[in-house]
């Protein structure tokens, strides 16, 4: 087995040789977007970076597993507002994501696991992935990191803790962000969640929605209308690289296993 992991690395040859009906193809994807004043704007590096993992993992676990160019740029939603960010409309997403599994099924790989750390991507991938269901029986899971994570670090730190690093802008992406790649964090420009933030004299419920009564509705409210520093829930400065590192194991444990189990024997419905 080649030790290369990205796809775009191989040469033709080797993916003639490697890329078999055997081979699972991991598919990362994130966006560029507002993750914190103190956070690079591409959380479509934490998944990358996660996937790497997950196949170095699942490659110990005896599974030929590859890494397809990371999609870096999300499905559009609230984070518009984000300056210097870049979105793609959902239907675009929608057609982006149908013409790479068209590519891959048409040479046989269909051992396809999406590995997600954008919201805005969640829409687009549930739909091309039940038309390719639909359409031949190819059977398309999807890792979204950070709501998997959001669970897991409850086991990490304890409720308690966990309430207080968890949100946009915090944990998880903070702490992966820590423990994968630290220099190119500025912590020393975090900023702390918004407290009683408002907007139009509605109070802000999160980002896209209000609160009324008790009550949680879904409005066309921006990000930086409801977080200004691109931070909400959680604060950063309880984020640190030991609590990415234990998370990061706990998603490349999940991953390789549901690998091991399920993708590499071919889930077809």
């Amino acid at each position: 087995m080649t030790p290369k992991l990205k796809i775009a690395e191989l040469t033709s040859e080797e993916s003639r040789q490697h890329l078999t009906k055997d081979a699972v193809i991991l598919l990362p994807m994130g966006s560029l977007e507002d993750q914190g004043t103190h956070a690079p704007m591409g959380d479509y590096l934490a998944a990358e970076a996660v996937a790497l993992d997950i196949a170095r993992a699942a490659r110990a676990e005896g599974v030929p597993t590859f890494v397809a160019p990371v999609i870096p740029f999300g499905g559009a939603d609230y984070f518009g507002s984000t300056h210097g960010g870049i979105a793609i409309s959902q239907s675009t997403l929608v057609a982006l994501l149908d013409d790479m599994f068209a590519s891959l099924a048409r040479h046989g790989l269909t051992k396809i696991l999406v590995i997600n750390g954008h919201g805005g991507n969640v829409g687009p991938i549930n739909e091309v992935s039940l038309k390719w269901r639909q359409k031949n029986g190819m059977f398309v899971a999807s890792m979204y990191l950070w709501q998997i994570s959001y669970e897991l670090l409850k086991d990490i730190l304890g409720a308690e803790q966990a309430a207080k690093s968890s949100g946009h802008g915090g944990d998880p992406l903070t702490s992966i962000g820590l423990h994968y790649y630290p220099e190119i964090l500025r912590m020393d420009l975090k900023q702390a969640p918004p407290k009683g933030q408002t907007f139009l004299g509605m109070d802000v419920a999160g980002f896209a929605a209000i609160k009324y009564d008790g009550a949680r509705l879904q409005a066309p409210v921006e990000a930086i209308e409801a977080a200004p520093h691109g931070v909400w829930g959680g604060d950063p400065v309880h984020c640190s690289a030991e609590t990415g590192k234990a998370l990061s194991d706990r998603l490349v444990k999940i991953g390789a296993g549901f690998i091991r189990d399920h993708v590499s024997k071919g889930i077809t419905a």
